[in-house]
This record gives structure tokens, C-alpha cells and sequence, in this order.
């Protein structure tokens, strides 16, 4: 097959990528030239991806991968079309559809009849039908379920590791139509191959959920789980620190009988993902209680934390304060809805004097986050550990000179290193 991949992202390249080593002939579509550069160039625009860098040496000079910015011409050569386009949502939770419209629009200028279009950007539950589906017969002039096929399926991966995660979990599609999700799925049959899933009540493979809609809430629905556990789990820790007990031992315990899977808490949830998905599902349910509680306990929690730290050492004001971390999770080069802002922007309200420490971005590139940086080694008042960077664990008293109380977000670093420094983790009384 010939495929178009739109948006060269995060997601989008590996995709590009996965579907040019099945043996495609793929074009990757991306407003961005400097990525089309880099691209045709064989060369990875974002580092951390495993193994991105040695396929795209492979395929690119092979002719088997190429990119452009004419997203409509690449279509108009393509027998499938996958649109992995960020979906932006604002600070109220609504979701800003500018960019998918965009490259809709210039999909439909460019569909001809026999096209598979696959959605896999996360969307709240009808948009593929009730809004993809108008503006692609719009911009066509062609009719979905005879002309060309609409389909869902959500992308299930984490960056860093997109190639062992398409290999492991289910592919989710849903169609408008019984043809069109025929097609889908003999499409992704044909780009992806599955490990063996014993555990798995189907077997790994393409899973056909009936309908969009079907496939849109199944991506809500796992990742808002994600949201309203770690939620509980942040309820659960903030009451046994105050209560003198262990969380995480009520945690260990709880889920050594099968029915309990409580996540672990802490000091915040980031992302592209957990912290957007459960705003897209109140979208459409408004009503979901659950949900809205669960996010508004998650984003509450880094000013919890300084909260720990304030009450612990008693006014903040011209104190020195080192934040570690300013990636969302550890091992990952990404800010998306870090923890690291609201905590930062808590400490500067007290009147702190904070420094940012991130073994994986530059001193410039914090700055232009407008994070003064923070060295290992440095004299300073007070530490916070916002993110779990594996460089953490090793950390020892003589790597943070002067520190007499550390809030420890992730519980990440180990007492004995720190003799003499008063240790606070979320959720240990």
C-alpha cells in the first residue's frame, strides 16, 4: 500500500515508521518544515525514541519513507490515511479543534474514492462521526460508506517506547460503517504485527468494538481510570500522612488480592494524556462527578506539596528551593503539563527563590521555560523532587549542600543517603 501519515510527531513519526518497516511505500504530511527536513534527511527530530534513529537510517534511503508539507498531494496518491494531529484543550477543558480542522480540510481537498481515512488523535465521544465526517464530504465532494471509509483508532502508546507498545496492546478500531471497519482492519493487519496476549480474553490482534464512538470512549475510558485511581490514591496518601500511616504499604497490601489495583500517588499527574483525556469525556458527560473530583484532587496536588513544605519549615519567603524535575514523568524530555510549573509558580507565590534541576534539558532550555537553573552541588535552603528521573535515586546529602528539608514528591530518594536532612514524602506519616 501507499499511506499518508499526518502529523510527524511524537506518535505520528513512529507510526510513519512502523508502517514503512511492514514493507509500505509511507509519505509522512507535516505543516512543520523543518521536520520534513529532518526527515527526508533520515534524521529524528525528537530525541528518546527507541530505535527511531536506526529505521529511519534504514528506510529513508531506501525510498521507503519520504515527507512533505502538500498534505492534500500526498493523500491524493495514498490508498489509506492515518491523522495523528494534536487535539489541544484549554484550561476550562474545551477542546480546541484549530489544527485537526486544518488538516482535515486538506485531507478532504485531496480524498479520492476508495480511501481509508483512520483517525487515531484522542476525540471526545462523536466526533468522528459528527465532525470529521461532514467536513471530509464537504471538502471532497465524495460520500463516506461509498466512496471513501471513516474509521477510529486510537493510538495506545507511550513515547519511548511506540514500537513495543504497537506490539502489545490491542489495535482498537470503529467504524461508521460495517465496510469501513472490514477495511480498517485488514489495513492495520497488514502494518502491524502483535505479541501473543494469553491474558487476553480476544487474543492480541485488531479488535473491532462496533462502532466510532465505541473506540473513542474506550481510549477516554482507560486513560480517565488512570486519572480517578491516581486521584484515589492521592485521597488515600494525604489522609494516612496525616493519620501517621504508611500509604504505600496500604497500597502493597490492598493489591495483593486481585480485585485491587491502586496506582501510587504523588506530587503530580502530566502529560498529553492523563491530565487532557478526562477533561475531553466531561466534555460530552458533563454529569461524570467521578471524574471531575478525581482531576480537580490530581491538580491540586502540587500546591499540596509546597503546602508539606511550608509547614514543615514555616514562611518560604526569601528561601532558596530547589525543584528536581521538570519533565512530567522520568526518562522522558517532555514538559507537557508538568507538575513542575504549578510548583514552581506556588514556591514564587510564598516568595521563594526557586531553581530548576533537569539532568535532561540545558540550562538555556530551562531558562526559556523561565526557570532559573539549579546545579547539583549548590547551596540551597530546601529541595522538592517533582519528577522521577532514575538520576534521583543515586542522589546523597553532598549533591544538595545546605538542604535541611526535602519533600520528596516521588519517593524517589533514600534517607540513609541524607543523614541529618528531614525527608517528607506525600503520603507517609
Amino acid at each position: 500500500m501507499k499511506i499518508t501519515v499526518v502529523a510527524l510527531g511524537k506518535i505520528g513519526l513512529p507510526l510513519a515508521v512502523q508502517f514503512a518497516d511492514a514493507g509500505h511505500e509511507v509519505i509522512g504530511a507535516d505543516v512543520q518544515q523543518g521536520v520534513v527536513d529532518l526527515v527526508n534527511a533520515a534524521t529524528e527530530p525528537f530525541p528518546g525514541e527507541a530505535h527511531l534513529q536506526e529505521k529511519l537510517s534504514e528506510l529513508v534511503p531506501a525510498g521507503r519513507l519520504r515527507a512533505t508539507t502538500d498534505t492534500s498531494a500526498a493523500v491524493a496518491e495514498s490508498e489509506a490515511v492515518v491523522v495523528v494531529v494534536p487535539l489541544f484543550v484549554n484550561a476550562e477543558g474545551v477542546p480546541d479543534f484549530e489544527w485537526m480542522d486544518d488538516a482535515t480540510r486538506s485531507i478532504a481537498a485531496g480524498l479520492k474514492p476508495g480511501t481509508l481515512v483512520s483517525y487515531e488523535t484522542t476525540l471526545p465521544v462523536g466526533t468522528t462521526r459528527n465532525r470529521w465526517k461532514g467536513m471530509l464530504e464537504e471538502g471532497s465532494g465524495l460520500t463516506e460508506g461509498q466512496d471513501f471509509h471513516l474509521v477510529f483508532s486510537p493510538e495506545r502508546v507511550l513515547t519511548g517506547r511506540v514500537f513495543e507498545d504497537l506490539r502489545k496492546y490491542p489495535k482498537l478500531i470503529g467504524g461508521l460503517s460495517e465496510e469501513g471497519a472490514r477495511r480498517a482492519k485488514d489495513f492495520y493487519e497488514a502494518v502491524l504485527t502483535f505479541d501473543e496476549r494469553p491474558d487476553l480474553p480476544r487474543g492480541n490482534g485488531v479488535w473491532d468494538l462496533g462502532s466510532a464512538e465505541a473506540a473513542e470512549m474506550a481510549k477516554l475510558a482507560e486513560t480517565t481510570y488512570r486519572d480517578v485511581n491516581i486521584g484515589l490514591a492521592n485521597e488515600f496518601a494525604k489522609f494516612a500522612g496525616k493519620n501517621g500511616i504508611d500509604v504505600y504499604q496500604v497500597i502493597e497490601a490492598s493489591n495483593s488480592q486481585p480485585y485491587s489495583h491502586i496506582h501510587r500517588p504523588g506530587i503530580a499527574v502530566g502529560g498529553h494524556c492523563i491530565p487532557i483525556y478526562p477533561r475531553l469525556y466531561l466534555w460530552t458527560d458533563p454529569d461524570a462527578t467521578v471524574v471531575e473530583t478525581a482531576r480537580k484532587a490530581n491538580a491540586g496536588m502540587p500546591a499540596y506539596a509546597v503546602q508539606m513544605l511550608a509547614d514543615a519549615v514555616g514562611d518560604l519567603n526569601g528561601k532558596r528551593v530547589a525543584v528536581l524535575g521538570a519533565s512530567y514523568r522520568g526518562g522522558v524530555k517532555e514538559t507537557a503539563f508538568s507538575g513542575v510549573f504549578p510548583v514552581v509558580a506556588e514556591l514564587r507565590e510564598r516568595g521563594a527563590e526557586v531553581g530548576v534541576h533537569d539532568p535532561m534539558y540545558t540550562d538555556e532550555e530551562l531558562a526559556r521555560y523561565g526557570f532559573a537553573p539549579y546545579h547539583l552541588g549548590e547551596q540551597a535552603d530546601y529541595a522538592v523532587v517533582q519528577t522521577d528521573h532514575v538520576e534521583y535515586r543515586t542522589l546523597s546529602k553532598d549533591d544538595l549542600p545546605g538542604v535541611s528539608v526535602i519533600v520528596d514528591g516521588r519517593r524517589s530518594l533514600d534517607p540513609v543517603d541524607f543523614p541529618g536532612v528531614d525527608i517528607h514524602v506525600i503520603g507517609l506519616g
